[in-house]
């Protein structure tokens, strides 16, 4: 498989991740998003010995979207840096079973997750296996039993959009682990749009917006040359 790259120095990688794809290689044996940029790299630079390829964050198997990968490893632990400090900015949009009101606000969710048998779990009450998880969210377009969703995430947890969004009785389409209705083979409608982080040597501040999904507008009609702008605007506004 060739990767796409949307950016690329000496220190990071900005790649789409297709949905069906792992970040990280497991115990199945497939293909992922590692092994496929180290082969590119391998490649691209007739490098003899195994190429190092830093994983900086995770993207679901299902889930689409904008990855960022350090090809140093002195990027590599700047990048984990952001994220722990909350400089690495990360927005997804995703397609809900559920109308939603436009109503141009964020709003926030925060919930205490645990991990059980391979899903993400809301605790009714905290327990020494939970974990804090906070993400917000804005509806762009709601339509016909569907909602167009912006959302901000602010920890990484597991599946945390998935059980938090599925958690307003509004699973997102495609994922039938969380209750949606429809089945979407390995994809579903939660999509990596935008990357926002300070370059790990240069130190400019760097924005990768990835387009939505054509499956999106399956379900919901959004104009998608003029999507844009309206995230952009949501963002812009976005206060904690």
């Amino acid at each position: 498989m060739t990767p796409q790259i949307i950016y690329e120095d000496n220190h990071i990688l900005i790649v789409y991740k297709p949905p069906g794809i792992l970040s990280q290689g497991d115990s199945s044996g497939k293909d992922s998003m590692i092994d496929i940029l180290k082969s590119y790299i391998k490649e691209k630079y007739k490098k003899s010995g195994e190429a190092f390829i830093g994983l900086v964050h995770r993207l679901d198997l299902p889930v689409s979207g904008l990855m960022v990968f350090a090809k140093t490893s002195k990027a590599a632990r700047r990048l984990h840096l952001e994220i722990i400090n909350g400089s690495m900015d990360k927005y997804y949009t995703a397609i809900i079973e559920k109308e939603l009101v436009v109503d141009n606000e964020w709003h926030k969710l925060e919930n205490f997750l645990t991990r059980i048998n391979d899903k993400t779990i809301i605790d009714k009450k905290i327990n020494k296996h939970s974990k804090k998880s906070e993400l917000y969210y804005s509806t762009i377009a709601s339509l016909q039993g569907y909602s167009f969703i912006l959302i901000k995430l602010e920890t990484g947890r597991k599946h945390q959009i998935r059980a938090q969004i599925s958690s307003l009785d509004a699973p997102i389409v495609g994922d039938k682990k969380y209750g949606s209705t429809h089945s979407l083979n390995n994809s579903i409608c939660l999509h990596s749009t935008i990357l926002s982080f300070n370059h790990p040597t240069l130190k400019d501040k760097m924005v990768f917006f990835s387009d939505i999904p054509v499956i999106f507008t399956k379900f919901i009609k959004i104009d998608l040359n003029i999507i844009k702008d309206n995230i952009y605007e949501l963002i812009n506004k976005f206060k904690i």
